[in-house]
């Protein structure tokens, strides 16, 4: 039995629905204020049609449109949630962009490269649709510069690396 359009979400099935591990929704309840979903008892989270909404159009700007955590809360700031909210419902996708300089990485590698640092799943299976190195051009952070984008994707050679390093551990 499905659920209608106007009732209430776990975070597992708001997390299934939007394929993100549920430890990044709750991850960005700490970074995002404007997440706010009903707690009852023990903790368990609910979530509202709109808090879903919210949710799909955070998790299109950090992972589709390349947005630093720090930009989508300036957008956020700027624009407020119903603006992120059309996103997520697929009614507008005009935001203002961050003035220059002030989206770019600093100490933050963009939201959408590496899944919320989740890189390893359960058992080996891929915790990200980015599994492996993105391909050549692909731009997963629009405005970043050539210096800063090959720096990422050293870092990305080594953590994949790492990650074969420790399969091969895993297997002895």
């Amino acid at each position: 039995m499905s659920k209608g359009p106007d009732a209430f979400r776990t975070i597992s099935e708001v997390a299934e629905e939007l394929d993100i591990p549920q430890h990044v929704l709750r991850f960005w309840e700490t970074r995002f204020p404007a997440i706010r979903p009903l707690k009852r008892g023990g903790g368990r989270r609910y979530y509202r049609p709109d808090d879903v909404d919210l949710l799909r159009g955070i998790r299109h700007l950090l992972y589709g449109q390349g947005y630093t955590i720090r930009g989508v809360q300036r957008i956020l700031k700027e624009a407020g949630p119903r603006s992120v909210q059309g996103v997520g419902r697929g009614e507008t996708t005009a935001l203002p962009a961050p003035e220059a300089g002030e989206d770019d990485l600093g100490d933050e590698m963009p939201a959408g490269l590496l899944g919320d640092n989740d890189l390893f799943g359960a058992e080996g299976s891929p915790a990200s649709p980015m599994m492996g190195r993105p391909p050549e051009g692909a731009d997963f952070a629009p405005g970043l510069s050539d210096s800063n984008r090959e720096l990422l994707h050293s870092v990305l050679d080594e953590l994949l690396e790492c990650q074969r390093a420790l399969e091969g551990l895993r297997r002895s």
